[in-house]
């Protein structure tokens, strides 16, 4: 029989075992897609959470006390930056107290800093809506972007937790084969898109349409951000008599109504893309978020011929 000490040392033994590791990072992502995203490079490495759903317009965040206590706690925050999160994130930061993750430290990566911007304005002022001054911001949509974020995110993986480098640079490389392939399957797949004329209820597709090579006709919103009244979609629809388009898109986290009343008065037909990452039921993660936003596409264009 085993004595009281062994039992006690096999029950330690077995507890210490089944406890889970701590994670070397806590990473806070601003939005879905930079969760998903660092998720793909961290691995167990990391503990993710998320600011942001794919259902709330990341423009707009209320600062809530829970949120607070979890910048508090990161080790890496991780947002889009171009001025995307300029209604919340300042207050975010100011009130957690955490100075690691504040601009200008390691800790704090803004991935629109690596890519190319669109729709960058020569002059801003309040009477032109919620136009930003570095650019657009939505750079998720287009892959290629991705690719190039998820290089320098794990960059600073490595820079952050050095004594994990080694595999962070592993799980660096195995996404970017794999996403490489991704991207260029759907590339292939979309080429019939070039060209499609569309219509817009956000300016918030502009990487796709430059990745897709799709041509906006109109935008729905008279200004960024700012609903659309009767009388201006009536301008939209007269001017679709002189510039057809075949599609009207919109983001999973807007209100649709806008591109239905298109639809149903235009016969243009209207699109919801998961605009990031639990979007849609398809867009689980980064690739299914490309699989479901191709497909949508290629359907739709389908039935709109």
């Amino acid at each position: 029989m085993k004595t009281v000490k062994q039992l006690a040392i096999a029950l330690s033994i077995a507890f210490t075992t089944w406890i889970p590791a701590h994670a070397a990072l806590r990473v806070l992502a601003c939005e879905p897609e930079w969760g998903a995203l660092a998720q793909e490079l961290g691995g167990p490495l990391v503990e993710v959470s998320v600011a942001t759903t794919a259902l709330q317009d990341p423009h707009q965040i209320q600062a809530r006390p829970s949120l607070i206590a979890r910048a508090r706690n990161a080790d890496l925050l991780v947002c889009t930056g171009a001025e995307l999160e300029v209604g919340w994130l300042p207050v975010l930061l100011q009130q957690s107290g955490n100075a690691k993750i504040q601009p200008g430290q390691a800790a704090h990566f803004a991935a629109a800093d690596f890519v190319r911007k669109l729709d960058v304005p020569t002059s801003v002022d309040r009477s032109m809506g919620d136009v930003h001054a570095a650019g657009n911001p939505h750079i998720q949509t287009d892959p290629r972007n991705i690719a190039l974020v998820a290089q320098a995110l794990s960059a600073r993986l490595q820079q952050l937790d050095a004594g994990n480098a080694a595999a962070y640079a592993q799980r660096g490389t195995d996404f970017q084969q794999r996403w490489q392939q991704a991207t260029a399957r759907w590339s292939a797949q979309a080429a019939l898109l070039k060209g499609l004329a569309v219509v817009s209820q956000h300016k918030a597709f502009s990487y796709l349409y430059d990745w897709l090579g799709l041509k906006e006709v109109a935008v729905l919103e008279p200004k960024p951000g700012v609903e659309p009244s009767v009388s201006h979609l009536q301008q939209v629809l007269a001017s679709l008599k002189v510039q057809p388009a075949r599609l009207v898109l919109y983001a999973a986290y807007q209100d649709g109504r806008p591109s239905q009343w298109l639809q149903k008065n235009a016969g243009v037909t209207a699109v919801q893309l998961p605009f990031t990452v639990g979007g849609s039921d398809a867009a689980k993660d980064l690739f299914g978020l490309f699989d479901d936003t191709v497909g949508r596409l290629l359907a739709a264009a389908g039935s709109a011929k």
